[in-house]
């Protein structure tokens, strides 16, 4: 027994390393070796490191959008995680690594709505980022003509403003083919009421003052027309010339010599009208404002007495004559009478 422990001292340098570390291994076999406690650390900060984003899409009413389509790409542009909305608006991508991503909606999957731009999204470790996205809805397109009320000719320069209650969304000029268009914003899934107010008429017309009221649905074009009245103009005179003689056979034309022969001067009656027309340069009663002569009305005076005035002057100046001559007599009876009596 004294000599045990140096045999086994002996017995442990023959041996060598394998069982210099029994003792140990034995004394310590509660304790976790140290590769054993290295693997499960790392293990769970890859857990810890990973997070997520949850969507939920709507449109303006409140309603949830099925089938909207998402793409998420990382900070180098590949394309990290993508999806569509189920049946509540919702999509969730998982298992992002920390950091900044683009988010794009690549479709809103309804024919009503349009997509929303690109945004940024920041994924946390450990938490899943909720997002809301309300897709609008889409315009509509509106088309305006402007016409003659009369005619339907295409009117250029009709300037009119449409909106919506007390609010104006668009302003509208038509161009050379009477016509013009825009985009008018839209807010319900069914119809939308507006009004067309013009605010310039085009040239040489009245302006159209009532409000029109027309409807619109998201994407669908609607047309709205616009009819203006010509301006008013002076009416031309309702007193026109009349190219018949109206007046008594006793009546001169304006401007002529009228009245009735006396014993210095014959005077002339309707009937001199031609040679006094000549006389003056005049035009005669032949002869109208227009280059196209007017023919006479059958039965004229004035081309009757133009004929029977040398007559009528003649048989004047005789009656004259005689009656002179009657009264020279009859003053030289009684003279001679008075001779005699006395």
């Amino acid at each position: 027994m004294r000599t045990l422990p140096a045999a086994l001292a002996v017995a442990a340098t023959v041996a060598g390393r394998s069982l210099s570390w029994a003792p140990a291994a034995s004394a310590q076999s509660t304790v976790p070796t140290p590769s054993t406690s290295a693997s499960l650390v790392p293990k769970s900060a890859a857990e810890t490191e990973s997070g997520g984003v949850v969507i939920l899409k709507k449109d303006p009413g409140g309603d949830v959008l099925a089938g909207a389509a998402f793409t998420l790409f990382d900070s180098a542009g590949k394309e990290a995680a993508s999806g569509k909305t189920d049946a509540q608006g919702q999509l969730a991508l998982k298992d992002l690594t920390t950091g900044v991503y683009r988010l794009k909606e690549t479709s809103s999957g309804s024919p009503l709505h349009e997509t929303v731009g690109d945004q940024d999204v920041v994924v946390t470790p450990g938490v899943d980022t909720p997002l809301t996205i309300v897709d609008p809805f889409k315009d509509a397109s509106v088309l305006l003509k402007a016409k003659d009320d009369k005619t339907g000719k295409p009117l250029a320069g009709s300037a009119v403003n449409i909106g919506s209650g007390d609010k104006t969304l668009l302003t509208l000029t038509t161009g050379s083919e009477g016509t013009a268009s825009g985009k008018l914003p839209t807010n319900s899934r069914t119809s939308s009421d507006f009004w067309v107010r013009q605010i310039k008429a085009p040239d040489g017309y009245e302006i159209y003052k009532p409000s029109k009221t027309f409807q619109a649905k998201p994407g669908d074009p609607v047309t709205v027309t616009v009819t203006n009245a010509k301006t008013a103009t002076t009416p031309p005179p309702t007193d026109k010339p009349s190219e018949k003689p109206t007046g008594r056979p006793s009546e001169e034309p304006p401007g002529r010599p009228s009245g009735k022969p006396t014993p210095d001067k014959p005077g002339k009656d309707e009937a001199t009208s031609a040679p006094s027309a000549s006389a003056t340069d005049t035009p005669s009663t032949h002869e109208t404002a227009s280059s196209t002569p007017a023919p006479a009305p059958a039965g004229s005076l004035a081309h009757t007495g133009a004929d029977t005035a040398p007559w009528l002057i003649g048989g004047a100046g005789a009656l004259i004559a005689i009656g002179g001559g009657a009264l020279f007599a009859a003053r030289r009876r009684r003279t001679d009478g008075s001779t005699d009596d006395n």
